[in-house]
């Protein structure tokens, strides 16, 4: 699973609070049976004592077989009367021990050195919660893409738009629901409002409930980062590396950001790096194959091209739509 580092810190600080949270409450727990029994505050005392004894009877050696069976019945005896006192107070011992979240592995995150199914759960979810902060992912979903928006009139030679956005949902659709690190790399173009954020977050949102990595950022956003990094304005952390690593990035808006040698060595530097990888992209852009030749580089519209399939959006600007269908008359 290809999360960011940031996206792990923040899985494992919920795992230590969780089981602070639940230590400390068995304590509460505890202190508050030995305030109303302290003989049991005693008895618990003496089970410590009889453990430290036993050890000790051990490292001497000398007729430790005898004194560990004596220690072994004087803590039976121990446990026994610990057992009644708690009975008394209606509790059992287990209610005196942490009441994890995850009674698998105890809120560590991890089980015999393997990954817990709760950590995994974390992960997803601070992966969502992550990027929904960034986008509107909550709404971005394939049931609340509408193709009325899409002219359904055929013309001459040509289906209609909302036929071939019909056939871009249902591939996106596909695309979701067979996603995995082998999948192919997406180029999403056509005009501005079209719909291409709103799948390209939809597939992310059916990525990252299957438990994969997801990054998005809009490429305007990603040059900044890099660009404050290079010239020494960033926080010392390298923003690369999880565009690098994640098993799925998605670019927004290639074209729109603010275009230099640097800006473009830098795109082609991630785009060129996932694809050595062998990791999937998706990169959506208002931009021709002629325009990104002449945006960028030939090297570069050839890499696009070669690489990556493409998915058309046309129509009329849904987002515009949208906001003269609210526009009171």
């Amino acid at each position: 699973m290809g999360y960011g580092r940031e996206i792990y810190l923040s899985a494992e600080k919920i795992l230590r609070e969780r089981r602070r949270k639940a230590q400390e409450e068995a304590e509460q727990r505890k202190a508050a049976f030995y305030r109303a029994c302290p003989r049991a505050r005693e008895t618990d005392r003496r089970l410590a004592s009889t453990a430290v004894r036993a050890a000790k009877a051990v490292l001497t050696g000398k007729e430790a077989r005898g004194r560990l069976q004596k220690l072994k019945e004087e803590n039976r005896a121990v446990q026994a009367e610990y057992g009644r006192l708690l009975a008394e107070h209606g509790l059992k011992p287990e209610d005196l021990k942490p009441r994890y979240a995850c009674s698998k592995c105890g809120d560590t995150g991890y089980l015999d050195g393997r990954m817990c199914s709760c950590m995994k759960s974390l992960l997803r979810s601070e992966s969502y919660r992550r990027l929904n902060e960034l986008t509107p992912l909550s709404l971005s979903t394939f049931d609340s893409f509408s193709l009325t928006w899409y002219p359904d009139k055929a013309r001459e030679g040509r289906p209609s738009d909302r036929e071939i956005m019909g056939d871009t949902l249902r591939f996106c659709v596909a695309y979701a629901r067979h996603f995995s690190t082998r999948a192919p790399n997406l180029i999403m173009t056509g005009g501005t409002g079209l719909g291409k954020t709103h799948l390209s977050l939809a597939i992310a949102n059916a990525a990252i409930q299957k438990g994969f990595g997801v990054v998005y950022c809009s490429v305007g956003d990603l040059v900044k980062k890099l660009e404050d990094e290079h010239f020494g304005r960033g926080d010392g952390t390298d923003p690369s590396g999880p565009l690098l690593s994640c098993d799925l990035l998605i670019l927004d808006d290639l074209g729109t950001e603010f275009r230099s040698s640097f800006s473009s060595a830098a795109i082609y530097g991630i785009v060129n790096g996932r694809l050595l990888a062998k990791k999937p992209t998706i990169i959506s852009t208002n931009l021709t194959v002629k325009e990104m030749m002449e945006y960028y580089s030939e090297r570069f519209a050839s890499r696009i091209i070669g690489s990556y399939r493409r998915v058309v959006f046309v129509g009329k600007d849904v987002r515009q739509q949208k906001r003269l269908c609210r526009t009171p008359k």
